[in-house]
């Protein structure tokens, strides 16, 4: 390891540029011809801020000093390479960065007072290991703090270098943000002496209240239950007159006479008031912490995160992989394994869109295929796996995407990365949506072609086509049709017109818009009055159609194509004839009975305008999937706990399945559910919302375009 850093070192001292395109090449996995100057770490190379936080590391480990703390701006590749020149003098040596402020600790270690309180706090207050907590790390979206832990941070660590405590401002974004803030407030105390320097009270400074800081209100009920619930501030203390943070300081010192005799029975009466589980540990960690977990024992990470994940479990914030004893209709019985209970849910998490999962004739078609054909073929399409009903299946999906032909997988999952890396080569081009389904996602890192991600919104995409026009290969635009975890349709027309003026071909993964979007259920394309003008559409039979495996409909030519070169179709045993018999019988049943479609969509808008006119936030949603943005991750974990515990089954949806700072329960609506049904979800969810303090604003009347019919 010596050598390898004194060669890197060696090295960089006569090239700092190559010595960072290698860097960024090994963990990016690009081109060293797309790793160009004005390169953008997230738009154009998928770089995000927990990556750029290796790149950091190796190439200080290749100069034998520390960048963990100066990524503060890092937007393009130039950024980088101009950071690591400023690091290196005249003769290509390193050269320390211009020294802060020093303190001296109880060990007599120079540090940076200021940037060590913060980063100290910051530790404690959000669970990520001091590597990851680089200056521009994103308070909210990066690391995860609401606006009532990021009042509790500002107050611990203005305690700690006793300074005038700080507000949440709209210029509070990172964590440099954070320091600079702190270094203002000491650079003004280092002008004062005695009483002077002290933080003043809120008798002789008027300060800013929680609503001109832009806090809302149940935020700031939030913090004064956590004053009067966890610090014990007795009840004598009026905390309805708290509208500042000083005033809140101030009631805090005032009842510390009383804490002691008063703590516990807070505690009881606070107890005594809770729902019947467990209040949560204050573990801040996210699954995001446990991914490439740095550690000389490979299974370190597993072992952390199985701490982790049992913890959530028994506190139960996490109820994944519950197993049904039932059909899974708008009511299912599920077998409850924390609690050893099973008991009949309404039904909220199946993709079951139709009810077709159910249908007789569905299953008589399944059953009399298994007799005839047995349980499965053994084999891959092209050897032996090739069953009459796999051709038939492929036909009629060709017919409903208006295609010329279709190619059938063993899973969506697999469609997606069979087809995207066959098709798209070293010398092209992918930009996929940054909220894309993962199976795309991996799609594009299997593919040896160059990844460009972009925001997602068409302009964002508009640019990155832009930027790229010139591009001399092929360029493939890939977009989930509705998005999995947001329930928005692409704006589809805009997507094809772009894709035409910069040469690009188009793939719409239709996951949840087959059965669902269009008159018929054709998906997006006939939703938007354009079918058979996508040029590949991809779909997976686990939802609507009720069945297992994936597709792909397009042209003849490209359909054969991807036969011999999509890996995950030629080396993969096919689903079942069985399968592909009941999966026929969905598409005659949604064919012959269009009331399925129209029962959905009179469901949707029932529910949707119930939540909307509670003032609960549903995002952009505009299908089946109805989505309840919460935002912080533990306040949405504890929203969903009391929804399961009043018999509501849905997904709480947390990293890695959103972003970090985008949390939300995600209600799947289908054809199934009964008005009693869609007034008992919306009476629950507003019932949870009250009493975990999720303050919703009515919305009134919902405007919605979301309808197919």
């Amino acid at each position: 390891m010596t050598a390898m850093i004194a060669e890197n070192a060696r090295r960089v001292e006569s090239s700092p540029w190559e010595t960072t395109v290698d860097v960024i090449q090994r963990h990016t996995g690009y081109a060293r011809d797309d790793i160009t100057a004005d390169a953008e770490f997230e738009g154009d190379l998928g770089v995000d801020s927990i990556v750029l936080v290796s790149i950091l590391a190796d190439i200080g480990n290749a100069y034998g000093v520390s960048l963990q703390s100066t990524g503060r701006g890092l937007r393009t590749v130039d950024d980088l390479v101009q950071l690591v020149r400023s690091r290196l003098d005249n003769d290509g040596a390193c050269r320390p960065m211009p020294a802060p402020d020093k303190a001296v600790d109880e060990n007599g270690t120079d540090r940076d007072p200021i940037f060590e309180a913060v980063i100290a706090t910051l530790e404690r207050h959000t669970g990520h290991s001091r590597l990851r907590l680089i200056e521009d790390a994103r308070l909210c979206e990066d690391l995860g703090l609401d606006a009532a832990k990021l009042i509790d941070v500002l107050a611990e660590t203005a305690a700690t270098l006793d300074v005038a405590r700080r507000d949440v401002t709209a210029e509070l974004v990172t964590i440099g943000d954070m320091i600079a803030i702190f270094a203002r407030a000491d650079a003004r105390s280092a002008g004062l002496s005695g009483s002077e320097a002290k933080p003043a009270s809120f008798e002789s400074v008027e300060l800013p209240s929680f609503s001109a800081m832009g806090l809302r209100e149940g935020a700031v009920e939030s913090l004064r239950n956590r004053l009067r619930d966890e610090r014990g501030v007795p009840e004598v203390v009026r905390l309805s007159d708290c509208d500042t943070m000083e005033k809140l300081h101030a009631f805090l010192r005032a009842s510390d006479a009383h804490k002691i005799e008063t703590l516990v029975e807070t505690r009881e009466r606070v107890a005594s008031a809770r729902d019947r589980f467990a209040a949560p540990s204050g573990d801040n960690r996210t699954m995001k912490d446990f991914i490439g977990l740095p550690h000389r024992d490979l299974f370190h990470k597993a072992y952390e995160f199985n701490t982790f994940y049992r913890g959530k479990q028994a506190e139960q914030l996490y109820w994944y992989g519950m197993p049904l004893e039932s059909k899974c209709r708008n009511r299912a019985v599920i077998f409850d394994e924390i609690t050893g209970r099973r008991r009949e849910f309404l039904m909220f998490a199946s993709n079951n869109y139709l009810g077709l999962a159910n249908h007789p004739e569905v299953i008589d078609a399944i059953a009399d295929a298994a007799r005839r054909y047995g349980a499965t073929n053994t084999g891959c399409r092209l050897i032996g796996g090739s069953n009459v009903l796999h051709k038939e299946l492929e036909r009629r999906l060709a017919r409903l995407k208006r295609a010329d032909d279709a190619i059938v997988y063993p899973s969506g999952y697999s469609a997606n990365l069979g087809c995207i890396s066959a098709l798209a080569g070293h010398d092209d081009l992918i930009f996929t949506d940054a909220i894309n389904h993962m199976s795309i996602q991996d799609g594009c890192k299997l593919s040896v072609a160059s990844k460009k991600i972009y925001p997602h919104a068409v302009d964002a995409l508009e640019r990155t086509l832009e930027k790229w026009a010139d591009h001399p290969g092929g360029k493939l635009i890939v977009t989930d049709g509705v998005f999995s975890m947001h329930g928005d349709i692409v704006d589809l027309p805009k997507v094809v017109a772009l894709a035409r003026k910069y040469g690009a071909k188009v793939l719409v993964d239709d996951a949840h818009a087959t059965g669902v979007l269009g008159k018929t259920g054709a998906g997006t394309s006939e939703h938007f009055g354009m079918k058979g003008e996508v040029d590949l559409e991809l779909g997976t039979f686990s939802k609507t159609l009720s069945g297992v495996g994936g597709f792909v409909a397009a042209k003849g030519e490209v359909v054969e194509y991807l036969r011999f070169y999509s890996n995950s179709y030629v080396f993969a045993a096919t689903i079942p004839a069985s399968v592909a018999a009941g999966l026929i019988a969905s598409i005659d049943v949604m064919e012959r009975e269009p009331q399925r479609l129209e029962r959905l969509w009179s469901n949707i808008h029932r529910l949707r305008g119930l939540l909307l006119s509670a003032g609960f936030d549903l995002g952009q949603s505009a299908s089946a999937i109805i989505p309840v943005v919460i935002g912080d991750e533990t306040k949405t974990l504890e929203f969903g706990r009391l929804v399961r515990a009043r018999g509501m089954f849905c997904q709480t949806v947390v990293y890695p399945g959103v972003a970090l700072g985008d949390a939300r329960l995600r209600i799947s609506v289908t054809s199934e559910h009964t008005l009693e049904d869609l007034d008992l979800a919306a009476e629950i969810l507003i019932d949870s919302a009250t009493d975990v303090g999720l303050r919703c604003e009515p919305q009134g009347a919902p405007a919605f375009s979301g309808a197919s019919l």
